[in-house]
């Protein structure tokens, strides 16, 4: 994962439409299925759609009244906290 793609879709989200991002997220969880994609496709797929996923939860916190920086960084600390 990577914050300033996170942050990027953030931004998105606020400029437009969660929704955009889910229905994204469903074609590329379409395309993982291709059964002829290399290993490297996907994983470029799965780490667009981890990206995406992580977008929606910071955007959540968001909508709690959380500061976007705060809530950026405390999404990456779950999520290095959780690769321990």
């Amino acid at each position: 994962m990577k914050i300033p793609i996170i942050k990027h879709l953030v931004d998105f989200v606020e400029n437009n439409d969660e929704d955009f991002i889910h229905e994204t997220i469903e074609v590329l969880e379409s395309l993982a299925d291709v059964p002829t994609l290399k290993d490297e496709e996907l994983d470029v797929i799965g780490e667009l759609i981890s990206n995406m996923y992580g977008a929606i939860e910071v955007q959540k916190e968001i909508s709690k009244g959380v500061s976007k920086k705060d809530a950026l960084n405390g999404f990456m600390k779950r999520v290095l906290g959780s690769i321990k």
